[in-house]
């Protein structure tokens, strides 16, 4: 008569022993070296805490329309004029003041609400015996972050060029970049930049240098500056003509570094911790299974239906 598979169920088998018995000290053994190993090798492998993360943004970047010019005249060694937005630096200046025609415009091209490129053009009245060979100018702006931490800032653009033979104009297209010395805070407001970049109620000419204001400013650990301008130099000015400046500065999207919060490194060192453990659960188990059934470590084994392990433990 031939035989058919009808019904099958599960059997579990129980190892049974005391508290005090070698093989609860196995059990005991085995379950520490299945959950302790795979937290030192994560932590040993390096990058286990998340110290430091990135993410896009953009800036709200605005012109501050504050202007700080030097132009460097020749052939005469020394020569120079300079004007900007600071009434006490142009009295400062003497004859050397000379005050030019500016304007400026901001275009917001996506419709985001947030800026994305300033066009600046500024036109330098000149005598028919002044011929340009250089220029120092800065241009400063605010800086505001909003997605992990509220980040405010006064920033600036520092554009420096020099050439050879006089010229008639300076165009310039460059992106303002931010650069980080640390990382932004996870949380919270950060406005500890939030202050003018020239101190434009100062009294004192050295508070005006350029030299001194680059140096001050480069100390910050946040900064901005204006990232391969391409400057063009263009010669043949007219007499009459004025020097002119014309630059493109757009406020592109920045990887923004910032250090992770509480959850976050939780959560990255969780998955690393995991992964491993996957491994020791896998072989920590096959390891029992044999010490067991092949009574390494002495216990009574007793098979019990699945059903009725489960009720139990419940009980």
């Amino acid at each position: 008569m031939a035989l058919y598979h009808l019904f099958s169920h599960p059997v579990e088998r129980s190892y049974r022993a005391g508290l005090c018995s070698k093989a609860a000290l196995f059990v005991l053994l085995t379950t520490a070296l299945t959950y302790i190993p795979p937290l030192l090798v994560a932590f040993r492998s390096h990058g286990f805490w998340l110290k430091r993360s990135s993410y896009e943004e953009q800036p709200n970047v605005r012109f501050q329309h504050q202007v700080l010019l030097v132009v460097l005249l020749g052939p005469e060694p020394g020569a120079f004029l300079a004007w900007s937005t600071f009434p006490t630096f142009n009295r400062l200046q003497g004859v050397h003041l000379r005050v030019p025609l500016v304007s400026s415009r901001e275009e917001d091209r996506n419709q985001d609400g947030k800026m994305d490129v300033l066009h600046f053009k500024l036109e330098l009245p000149l005598q028919s015996t002044e011929h340009v060979l250089g220029v120092q100018l800065i241009l400063t702006f605010s800086y505001q972050l909003h997605r992990m931490s509220t980040f405010e800032m006064q920033s600036m653009a520092f554009l420096q060029s020099s050439f050879a033979v006089p010229g008639s104009q300076l165009r310039v297209n460059g992106d303002l970049r931010l650069q980080q010395k640390q990382p932004l805070s996870y949380r919270g407001p950060d406005v500890r930049y939030n202050v003018s970049v020239i101190n434009g109620t100062s009294p004192f000419a050295q508070d005006y240098d350029l030299a001194h204001i680059v140096a001050a400013y480069q100390e910050r650990n946040v900064t901005t500056v204006l990232s391969d301008p391409s400057p063009v130099w263009l010669v043949g000015r007219t007499a009459e003509a004025p020097f002119v400046i014309d630059a493109v500065i757009r406020y592109p999207v920045e990887v923004i570094s910032y250090q992770p919060g509480f959850w976050e490194m939780i959560k990255f060192a969780w998955i690393q911790y995991i992964s491993i453990l996957l491994i020791f659960l896998w072989v920590f188990e096959r390891i029992k299974i044999f010490a067991f059934q092949n009574q390494v470590v002495t216990s009574i084994p007793v098979a019990v239906p699945q059903g009725e392990m489960r009720k139990e433990h419940l009980s």
